[in-house]
């Protein structure tokens, strides 16, 4: 049963997500039509250039992600307490990079501010907060990545209607070893899938975008950290993290009333062309990463991602790796059982995955009886005792 995005999405809980968005009836729209034979890759380079831009917009951080052919996976951090550090000005810039705002707004970052009235000041600055909100919410993200596309797509097509399915899907990622899991999972979709053979050919993939910038950076420039051995649960929100605001709305950030309220129309193409891209979140290791980085070492994270290419290619089932990699082991995870299943191991979750200890405690938390996938979670998630 469909589940309100308010309960599948909450950054009290966690403010790490897997999200899966399709092309409407999984169409190959971003890829080759093996009906006509006309080729839409050059979209997947669309999608992924977008997905960057979008992220030096918003207050969101990307960890992994996977173009495909009539689908796309990305795999996200919110810092929304980053937010709370802009200005007014910066917001309202911001958020005019992807839309043209209303006329104050407009007025607000012209020269003709000095001429404006307090209560024009004063929408400006309930704007401003409404905004802020946005700004580090999932739903507005996904908003201007899905229609920003679609609207490319159907220009180029000559054609109106849906190109992508209604909602995108999320997945929350509650500990370390369930955003492990996620981000091995999309980083290996073009194997997987029998479309590439090694990660370097995983054409638009976040783990051939690190391969090809760790190859031209030196090592004493790599944000990479050494790694830990450390099996506790670090993913959650920040007991430091400061206290948020209420909505700035009388409706819920994010809610169908709150998309419907936005007046001003999204900005033409070639303005969101120029937005900068930002760069993959970096990997980190070490305490100070847990806020500012992926909480693995690159190293560790490649040499799982090579076994594991291995272990889903489906020309090489069965295989069986001469080394377990140490992430696994890092992390107190079943390494036998994690290779058997990361081919297909988020599908047994449903939005919520991570480790049996933190799905019991969210059920608990929810006045629930159990959680999906809490079988599944304590074979791949939980080392078996010596």
């Amino acid at each position: 049963m469909t589940q309100p995005r308010a309960s599948l999405i909450s950054l009290d809980e966690t403010p790490w997500y897997h999200l899966v968005s399709r092309c409407v009836r999984r169409a190959f729209l971003c890829g080759k039509d093996p009906l006509t034979g006309t080729s839409y890759e050059h979209r997947r380079a669309w999608i992924e250039g977008r997905i960057l831009a979008l992220s030096s917009v918003f207050a969101i951080d990307i960890a992994a992600y996977a173009v495909m052919s009539n689908h796309y996976h990305v795999v996200l951090r919110v810092d929304a307490s980053r937010t709370y550090g802009w200005t007014m000005e910066q917001i309202l810039t911001r958020w005019t990079q992807l839309f043209t705002g209303p006329a104050p707004v407009q007025r607000y970052l012209s020269d003709d501010r000095v001429r404006m009235s307090a209560a024009e000041m004063a929408q400006v600055e309930e704007l401003a907060e409404i905004y802020r909100a946005r700004l580090h919410d999932i739903s507005w993200f996904m908003r201007v990545l899905n229609e920003s596309i679609a609207r490319q797509a159907n220009q180029e097509d000559g054609v109106k209607g849906r190109f992508w399915e209604g909602r995108f899907k999320s997945q929350a990622l509650l500990d370390e070893q369930a955003l492990l899991a996620a981000m091995a999972y999309v980083d290996l979709n073009p194997i997987r899938a029998g479309i590439a053979d090694t990660l370097e050919r995983s054409e638009y993939t976040s783990i051939a975008r690190r391969i090809r910038n760790a190859t031209i950076t030196p090592d004493k420039d790599r944000n990479v950290g050494t790694g830990g051995a450390d099996n506790t649960s670090k993913l959650g929100p920040a007991s430091s993290k400061p206290e948020m605001p209420p909505s700035p709305t009388p409706f819920r950030i994010g809610s169908r009333r709150d998309h419907a309220s936005e007046s001003g129309p999204l900005q033409p193409e070639k303005s969101l062309q120029n937005i900068t891209q930002a760069s993959l979140m970096p990997f980190e290791a070490s305490e100070a990463g847990l806020q500012h980085g992926i909480p693995f070492s690159l190293e560790d994270y490649f040499e799982l991602t090579e076994t594991l290419g291995r272990c889903v290619h489906p020309m090489k089932r069965g295989f069986i790796a001469d080394k377990t990699p140490g992430l696994l082991v890092k992390l107190g995870m079943e390494p036998q059982q994690f290779l058997r299943h990361a081919d297909h191991l988020l599908k047994t979750f449903g939005p919520v995955i991570g480790t049996a200890d933190t799905l019991s405690a969210l059920a608990q938390r929810r006045r629930r009886r159990r959680m999906r996938g809490i079988a599944m979670a304590r074979q791949v998630f939980q080392a078996k005792a010596a």
